[in-house]
């Protein structure tokens, strides 16, 4: 009878370690977040403001969440290179670093965003400009990523568009009101 058992939990649980690894296999690790507002300013001029990333500290949301953080800055701003690092004890800043990337001049600007803490990860960012009318400029601000296996498990309950998205939404409002004021 004991030797049933044994065997019916053995069995038990070598299904339950088959079913999570095939769950950590089949479940996607990308993840994508974008959001845009209209500017009522030429894109010229708002592509000049948003490729220096020293500005994100004036509208970005998470300079709001911790004016005390410590920043240090690498290169020249709004070059490919340059380089945007923080440090924050509030765990919802944490710490990491924005390279720029790339410049298409008035049209896009991509950086990496490299997370130290609270868990290291790696995402690509961007940010695009397109003229929508006379001194309308229609900007979009975006990331993607992916979470290592088996991290990526996180995303069955995590939603990170639902996660990162409001930042995005309050730090796209912030960037509006600063250039029309």
């Amino acid at each position: 009878m004991i030797k049933k058992i044994l065997i019916a939990a053995a069995v038990l649980v070598i299904l339950v370690v088959a079913a999570v690894i095939i769950l950590v296999m089949a479940v996607s690790g990308d993840y994508r977040v974008e959001r845009e507002v209209t500017i009522n300013k030429p894109k010229a001029e708002v592509f000049a403001y948003i490729k220096q990333l020293k500005n994100q500290n004036e509208w970005g949301p998470w300079h709001k969440r911790d004016p005390a953080m410590k920043t240090e800055f690498r290169g020249t701003d709004g070059t490919v290179g340059f380089v945007s690092a923080w440090t924050s004890e509030k765990p919802d800043v944490g710490s990491g670093e924005q390279e720029i990337k790339k410049i298409a001049e008035n049209e896009r600007f991509d950086t990496e965003i490299r997370f130290m803490e609270p868990f290291p990860s790696k995402s690509d960012a961007w940010i695009t400009t397109e003229t929508v009318g006379d001194n309308q400029t229609k900007l979009k601000w975006g990331f993607t990523g992916n979470m290592p296996r088996p991290a990526n498990l996180m995303l069955l309950v995590m939603d990170m568009d639902k996660a990162v998205g409001p930042d995005f939404e309050e730090g796209l409002s912030s960037l509006k009101a600063k250039l029309e004021k």
